[in-house]
């Protein structure tokens, strides 16, 4: 018997018997980790088959598959219940095999530090600002009642009112063309005026995920250019602004604020308030485990739109957690007003 053959033979069977090694990498979340729904799942697959890997999963429970891809990566956000878990994300190649890793989450505040701010509308704290083009950057020499911008704000309204205590917030006209008008409140950290100052700067990097509720009214929707609701926090450095724009004259649609990029991204989301009427806003966003912008959905008048849009935060000084309400004049400069009810602001 030819000695070489054999070996060759030996050695080319032992090749052809050995099963495709593979391996998944998850980036995000870390195993450990305790944070809010949805949860932020970034994971990679690879393997050693040469047809490469088919698809990858997510089994939160065993047995149960809520979510699958094929190819060889995900992102995506999962909805998942307070709880905990013991989460496995798969991956399946094309010869057959498979492999998993085991990630242990809780998902839920496991601190209890979740906060509702009910009625912000009339709460004390909200400063209001001229924003002016080109650059919309505040105006320092404007006032209310000044001949380039002017607004106000009135709280305790009881018609049109939900339960007798709306705001008022109004753009009155002026000489600048395109003028925003912005009203800000500074809810938690610097300038708190909610009482939570947060000195110890431990409240505000423990929560992730916001929730921002409002009722508003107008008269005649077409007399706005936009309204746009905001929610910022600024933790650790970074600066995470979840802007939303609802363009009016600009083509009924809305638009989310890349926070690198300082420029509004279209959704393809139709936005239509009603006019003479009270219209129901429900935001919700999220700061990610791996600290991303997640631009997660937005409710109007019972339709919600799932966007799952991520952005990346960028420098800032500022510390804590605050809220932004805008509206902005048309090239007209009609004057106009909207009515604020209900304001909710939810954090956890």
């Amino acid at each position: 018997m030819n000695v070489g053959k054999f070996l060759a033979a030996v050695c080319l069977c032992a090749v052809f018997a050995l099963p495709a090694t593979a391996g998944v990498t998850v980036s995000s979340p870390s195993s450990g980790s305790t944070l809010g729904s949805p949860v932020h799942f970034v994971a990679k697959a690879s393997s050693s088959c040469a047809k490469g890997v088919a698809a990858m999963g997510i089994y939160p429970a065993p047995g149960v598959l809520a979510y699958k891809v094929n190819g060889s990566s995900m992102d995506t956000s999962l909805s998942m219940s307070n709880g905990s878990y013991n989460v496995a994300v798969q991956e399946w190649d094309n010869c057959g095999s498979s492999s998993k890793v085991y990630l242990a989450l809780t998902v839920g505040s496991s601190s209890g530090t979740g906060k509702v701010f009910s009625n912000l509308q009339k709460s004390g704290g909200w400063t209001g600002y001229a924003l002016l083009p080109p650059a919309f950057g505040i105006c320092s020499s404007c006032t209310p009642t000044g001949s380039k911008a002017k607004w106000s704000w009135t709280q305790g309204v009881s018609s049109p009112s939900m339960d007798g205590i709306s705001t008022k917030s109004s753009y009155n006209g002026g000489t600048t063309q395109w003028a925003d008008i912005l009203w800000n409140n500074h809810l938690i950290g610097d300038f708190s005026s909610q009482g939570l100052p947060d000195i110890s700067k431990t409240l505000a990097p423990s929560l992730h995920n916001f929730t921002y509720d409002v009722y508003f009214w107008v008269g005649n929707i077409s007399d706005s250019q936009a309204l746009e609701f905001d929610i910022n926090q600024f933790v650790n450095g970074k600066s995470y602004i979840w802007g939303h724009e609802c363009r009016i004259a600009g083509g009924h649609e809305w638009d989310t604020w890349s926070n690198p990029g300082q420029h509004w991204v279209k959704s393809g989301v139709a936005c239509n308030p009603i006019s003479n009427a009270w219209n129901h806003l429900t935001i919700n966003v999220q700061r990610t485990s791996d600290n991303h912008l997640l631009f997660h959905t937005i409710t109007l008048n019972g339709k919600t739109a799932t966007l799952n849009r991520y952005d990346t935060p960028t420098s800032t000084t500022w510390y804590g957690i605050t809220v932004n309400y805008q509206i902005d004049s048309d090239f007209y400069r009609t004057p106009y007003s909207v009515y604020l009810d209900k304001f909710t602001f939810t954090v956890k």
